[in-house]
């Protein structure tokens, strides 16, 4: 891996977190992810089960953690089961964990060959009453793919049909919606690795520029301060490209007095940062294009704001709207009797707003979090409102990540990384 190693106190305490709301006489497992094939004998980069890694930081295929909290066996309430290695898988496919360094990186004192899980995995399911299964059940999901933890599932259903099934999910939600002061950091770290990206491209960009040139500079600087690369498909969209929600192509010419939105961020050990500027690709933003774009900047300081301890996510949503509805209005894209008109399903803002304004974010970029409860401290959200005008060849988003705080308003991760329109004018011309 290219980050520096977590220390495993973190996923200690993510492990306890876990096991503490755990019925009695039950156990819990979690799988790591596949790895994808492409076609012939490739294969895409390998992507850890972003819940296994965060209750026992192991990153690499093949693993499997089981939590038993009530286990007889002492040594049997945290197994961690990796990949057997030997020189030959040294030599192909480079250093795989050891039993010694599966406890270093983990915690776990007690690491197996998965070639030993089935012989273990049934001893002490003749212990357990209850099984936890790790389905995925975020918000967002729409997942075709069977996993290596829904064959599992089917399996363990066929296998151990006596036993009582609970879910790992509302669980995960719950503890890994609220971030350990470690997490912060590293997430703070990606955020600082996506600053360098961003002030690299500022000296970059100029007129006949290609969009995935502007892409490739920020991968470069990425990659050379230890982060893998993007946390997300990179959204680099110049003039009208940037009304395209999702546009992913990044093959446009970047045309002088067009504005480019850039949605672009570095992972780092696998947590999440996310980024939206919006940039003149000139160097100097219109008269109309600073309007909207300080219009969208008010939006997103005061949407901030409300991020607090005791926020309820639906109603924050709604003040976010009232806030763009009175910016649509003074920029003139909307008058009174659209507003008094609007449908209260679909409120006039949408038009130009048609996204929600926040979401969690950690090792997922949609991160795992409670929704229908209200906001705790130190829950990180992203805020990231936008203005989107086709018939004004612009479309303007900006987002930050904040963490919310115990009291007052949350802490800007992002901080550091230039948002004013008259800085970014700056630096472009420098």
């Amino acid at each position: 891996m290219k980050y520096d190693q977590i220390p495993n106190s973190l996923f200690i305490k993510n492990r306890k977190k876990f096991m503490d709301r755990m019925q009695p006489k039950s156990i819990a497992v979690f799988n790591s992810n596949d790895i994808y094939p492409i076609g012939a004998d490739s294969v895409l980069p390998f992507e850890q089960h972003r819940d296994i890694f965060y209750l026992s930081g192991a990153d690499q295929e093949e693993t499997i953690l089981i939590l038993f909290p009530d286990a007889i066996n002492k040594k049997h309430r945290e197994v961690l089961f990796v990949r057997e290695t030997n020189e030959h898988i040294a030599i192909w496919e480079g250093e795989k964990l050891t039993k010694e360094k599966a406890t270093e990186v983990s915690g776990i004192e007690t690491v197996c060959w998965l070639q030993d899980f089935d012989k273990i995995f049934f001893d002490l399911m003749t212990e357990a009453e209850t099984i936890y299964f790790n389905t995925n059940e975020h918000y967002r999901q729409a997942v075709e793919t069977q996993t290596r933890e829904d064959r599992f599932i089917e399996k363990c259903k066929r296998e151990y049909p006596a036993h009582k099934v609970a879910k790992s999910n509302p669980i995960l939600q719950e503890i890994r919606g609220i971030k350990e002061p470690e997490e912060i950091d590293i997430m703070q770290t990606a955020c600082n690795i996506t600053e360098k990206g961003f002030r690299r491209l500022l000296s970059f960009v100029k007129p006949g520029v290609m969009e995935y040139e502007i892409e490739a500079e920020l991968l470069h600087e990425f990659v050379r301060n230890r982060s893998k690369g993007f946390a997300y498909q990179p959204i680099i969209a110049s003039g009208n490209n940037a009304n395209v929600l999702h546009y992913l192509e990044n093959n446009k010419l970047c045309n002088d007095g067009d504005l480019i939105l850039m949605d672009v961020a570095a992972e780092y050990a696998n947590y999440s940062s996310d980024l939206t500027r919006t940039i003149p690709v000139n160097g100097k933003f219109t008269k109309r294009q600073k309007e909207v774009y300080y219009a969208v900047l008010r939006v997103k300081d005061d949407a901030t704001k409300m991020l607090v301890p005791g926020t309820l996510w639906a109603e924050y949503h709604k003040e976010c709207g009232k806030l763009m509805t009175s910016e649509l209005l003074g920029l003139g894209l909307l008058d009174k009797s659209d507003v008094q008109n609007e449908n209260p399903e679909w409120p006039a803002y949408k038009k130009y707003f048609m996204h929600g304004t926040s979401h969690h974010i950690g090792l997922n970029t949609h991160d795992y979090g409670a929704l229908k409860t209200p906001m705790k401290a130190n829950m990180v959200f992203t805020v990231e409102p936008g203005i989107y005008i086709p018939a004004e060849n612009m479309g303007i988003r900006l987002e930050d990540d904040v963490v919310i705080q115990e009291k007052g308003e949350p802490f800007n991760l992002m901080a550091n990384i230039p948002i004013k329109a008259e800085e970014i004018e700056d630096l472009m011309n420098k």
